[in-house]
């Protein structure tokens, strides 16, 4: 269970929903500035640079600090329309696959709940957020010709049209929202359940935190070629999914579809650690608030 206390007891979905968006905003304010420099890398390479803290302080030194918030603001609401609507959406298709007895699924259907859960997220709100954060950072390194996240959606709207502005690059993001939901809570649910059925305890925020960091190692690994797609086909001019593909193929080769590993993995470790820690402690505090 995601939206659960340590004892597995469900919480409402105003619950889920609540705790899943303050938990995203938490998340995409840590670490945002490594999702910069993932975005950084898988455009332009950074002259070949793997450390995200290295490229962090490069283009702090060079750009200075600001600009490694580029998008911050777009992301931030992103994550938490994003996180508000997978952990729902995560928690109510999975009480339809789970024993109604112990409240525990297998592997498998945590995995599926939580592909489903993505879909529905990307459309909603995580291909229009990520478009414009892309779009965003892409601007700030070439032309510069957007003052705000608003602005840039009006540019692109006149350039490119409604999809162009807000659902370029859609079927790339639906496919790592799959992969990435999916994985990162369904591996994390199967996780909780079988420290359970062990008799391990799972409260406390340490082990949230390890139990969170591990499904997000697992989740980048899977991912990451969608991910690196994603971002190629974002960018502020108009890429196709086809294009985005022959393009990394003509600059790395397979490989080029790992690009940004390191720097998505250093941001992902943190962000699942926090996302879920975040999201128990917030699920507590809420039950407590509205008298559940």
């Amino acid at each position: 269970m995601v939206a659960a206390d340590a004892d597995g007891n469900k919480a409402s979905p105003l619950v889920a929903l609540l705790a899943g968006g303050i938990a995203g905003g938490v998340e995409a304010a840590c670490t945002y500035p490594f999702e910069f420099a993932k975005t950084r890398v898988q455009l332009y390479g950074h002259e070949g640079i793997r450390n995200p803290f290295a490229v962090v302080a490069r283009v702090a030194r060079q750009e200075g600090v600001r600009a490694l918030y580029k998008g911050c603001s777009t992301m931030i609401v992103g994550s938490i329309g994003k996180d508000a609507v997978r952990f729902l959406m995560f928690d109510s298709i999975r009480s339809y696959f789970e024993d109604p007895v112990t409240h525990r699924l297998g592997t498998a259907q945590s995995i599926a709940s939580g592909m489903m859960a993505g879909v529905v997220a990307s459309t909603l709100v995580v291909t229009p957020t990520e478009r414009i954060k892309t779009a965003l950072i892409d601007d700030a390194r070439t032309s510069g010709r957007f003052r705000s996240p608003w602005h840039c959606v009006a540019v692109l709207y006149r350039e490119q049209g409604f999809r162009g502005a807000l659902y370029s690059g859609y079927v790339a993001t639906t496919l790592k929202q799959i992969g990435t939901t999916g994985f990162r809570l369904g591996t994390y649910s199967a996780i909780k359940d079988w420290e359970r059925s062990k008799g391990i305890s799972v409260d406390g925020a340490v082990m949230s935190f390890a139990n969170g960091a591990f499904a997000g190692t697992v989740t980048t690994l899977a991912t990451q070629p969608f991910d690196t797609v994603k971002t190629k086909t974002q960018q502020a001019k108009r890429t196709g999914t086809i294009d985005a593909v022959r393009a990394i193929m003509a600059e790395d080769g397979i490989r080029g579809f790992w690009r940004g590993t390191v720097m998505r993995l250093g941001r992902t470790v943190m962000a699942g650690g926090i996302l879920f820690t975040a999201n128990e402690e917030a699920t507590k505090v809420l039950k407590v608030i509205l008298g559940q």
